[in-house]
């Protein structure tokens, strides 16, 4: 068992070298959205994920699959299929409370049918840690609260 801390980021813009960092391909579907279960293929790892209620902080377990028992259970996927590519990129900041924080920005960049959304998310260690963060400028807007931005309801959207 562990607890996610994360926020959830609109952006303006990407940076110049996005692509100079790590990339990992992600695909994953949907068995069910209330609660959140879901199966995900990241590169060559494949999982099966449980996700409790909330949108900053909720339990998350992961058990690991293997490629034939992620492609069985893929094919009963609700919905959509989420595919895109996450670009890990490092980043250092001053905290609110002036303390040097280390931090992984996930660049999610989504293939058909949602081309074209980006979203960035930021996992933490804590939740001081969460509140006291200072994202890039070129961050936008923070939609951890806003429910649309979130991958399973993406999956459950009429197209």
């Amino acid at each position: 068992m562990g607890l996610e801390i994360e926020k959830k980021y609109t952006v303006t813009s990407i940076p110049d070298d996005f692509e100079s960092y790590p990339c990992r391909h992600i695909v994953q579907g949907y068995l069910c959205v209330d609660p959140v279960v879901r199966v995900r293929k990241d590169n060559d790892q494949y999982y099966l994920t449980y996700k409790g209620k909330g949108f900053d902080i909720r339990e998350e377990y992961n058990l690991p699959l293997n490629a034939s028992s992620f492609e069985s259970l893929i094919k009963k996927s609700e919905g959509n299929i989420i595919s895109k590519k996450r670009y890990c990129i490092p980043y250092s900041y001053l905290s609110t409370s002036n303390s040097r924080e280390e931090v992984t920005i996930e660049l999610d960049i989504f293939d058909a049918p949602f081309l074209g959304l980006i979203f960035a998310e930021v996992e933490f260690n804590s939740k001081n840690q969460s509140d006291e963060f200072v994202p890039p400028d070129w961050f936008d807007l923070d939609v951890t609260f806003d429910k649309s931005y979130s991958n399973s309801n993406m999956a459950m959207r009429p197209l």
